[in-house]
């Protein structure tokens, strides 16, 4: 049975799945008025460090909602994860202290949990995964951001007996490595977006992260520091995103990759397994090659979060998790010059963004996660601009729930490894 049919089977029932959001900000409100006009679904609780954006929220889901509810509003995410009316909880904060606080927090309320929060998910992912894999729960990213989109498009292609050479999505933002709150500002408020969230944004962080996101869930590593980031419309990237030995610029297959000039899109780039399959891929994609770009040309973010939630609770299905340990990191690389003792702040600040690079090359270097500068962080040394920040440069944060988290993930990696 299908998804959507399951959802009709559930209204008729009058046994609608009962959701709690944690985050009403842009992603979270989108997702909530969605989920109003659903079957089979309703929202039950919402969390937000603002209660009036909590408040607000919630009237706009009854104002559109043929069944009105009454709808838990707090600025505690922990009545709402630890309601009786919630069974499946959504993170779109985007924070990692208070994702990791979230993650945890539902674990113990042995509650389904997804995440519209990729900068945590890359951060502890593996081992929350795989915590609650061992409950009996499910721990997932969300339908409709890219990493699940272009994950999907991976396993279509795979399904059909494909080779899949490269994965990966358009960045929507022109690459602005220095950006911070003040430089995005007035663009901010134009777009109605946190200035911190379009600091993500434009300095690279988020691409990084979700590509990093893509990279632990499909096995695939980026193929050089930071990725390409070539510039292409859907042509040019079948074109350049070849190896060096087809005329293209890539080291080897089997990376990840962002493209400015596909935007909002997605794709992965195939090759078909035998000549009769080649054959037909050129006649259904009018284009005589021996390598094809699968796209989807949109990606609905917060939007397709409900299709998470359902398979969640419905099938015990997920949209995007992690293989494993982590394959790859997004590395703290100094946005600004940064002096000894001063406070270094995360995503979405001043002070660094984030990088994308293997897990091997991240532990040999002693770099550090970006998802971990959270809390109280302070500079033991100077760090230049541009500089990779490594474990002897800053003092972290060892009082934080996501620090205690990744020594966790680390040490159950490792002894899994070994």
């Amino acid at each position: 049975m299908t998804i959507y049919n399951q959802l009709l089977e559930r209204e008729k029932e009058g046994n609608r799945i009962k959701v709690g959001i944690i985050g009403a900000g842009q992603m979270g409100s989108g997702m909530i008025s969605q989920i109003a006009t659903i079957p089979g679904m309703a929202v039950k609780g919402i969390s937000d460090i603002y209660l009036e954006s909590g408040k607000r929220a919630a009237d706009a889901y009854n104002a559109s909602a043929n069944v009105k509810e009454e709808i838990l509003v707090s600025t505690d995410f922990k009545e709402v994860i630890n309601s009786s009316y919630v069974e499946v909880i959504v993170d779109a904060t985007g924070s990692t202290e208070i994702g990791a606080k979230i993650a945890l927090e539902t674990l113990i309320a042995k509650k389904h949990l997804v995440l519209l929060n990729v900068e945590v998910d890359i951060t502890i992912g593996p081992l929350m995964h795989s915590l609650y894999q061992s409950a009996g729960l499910v721990y997932t990213g969300s339908d409709g951001d890219e990493p699940a989109v272009t994950t999907a498009l991976y396993e279509s292609a795979k399904s059909m007996g494909m080779e899949v050479l490269v994965a990966g999505k358009g960045k929507n933002n022109k690459l602005r490595p220095q950006a911070n709150p003040d430089s995005v500002k007035q663009e901010a408020t134009d777009r109605g977006m946190s200035p911190h969230m379009l600091t993500s944004f434009a300095d690279g962080t988020k691409t990084m992260a979700e590509m990093n996101l893509l990279s632990n869930a499909i096995g695939f590593l980026p193929d050089t520091v930071g990725m390409h980031g070539i510039a292409a419309d859907l042509n040019g990237t079948v074109e350049k995103l070849r190896t060096k030995e087809d005329g293209g610029i890539l080291n080897h297959y089997g990376v990840v990759e962002y493209v400015d000039g596909i935007a909002p899109g997605v794709f992965v780039i195939v090759k078909g397994q035998n000549e009769g399959v080649v054959d037909e891929l050129n006649y259904m994609m009018k284009k005589v090659d021996d390598h094809h770009i699968l796209y989807r040309p949109y990606h609905l973010a917060s939007l397709e979060t409900p299709l998470t939630i359902a398979k969640a609770v419905l099938n015990q299905d997920h949209a995007i998790v992690p293989l494993g340990a982590p394959i790859s990191e997004t590395v703290a690389v100094a946005k600004k010059d940064i002096k000894a003792g001063e406070k270094v702040d995360g995503i979405g600040g001043y002070c660094v963004r984030g990088v994308l690079e293997t897990h091997a090359d991240m532990s040999g270097n002693g770099h550090i996660p970006v998802g971990l500068f959270t809390g109280n962080i302070i500079a033991r040394k100077d760090i230049k601009n541009g500089a990779f920040v490594t474990e002897d440069d800053v003092e972290l944060d060892k009082n934080t729930t996501v620090w205690k988290l990744r020594q966790l993930q680390n040490e159950t990696f490792a002894i899994k490894v070994s």
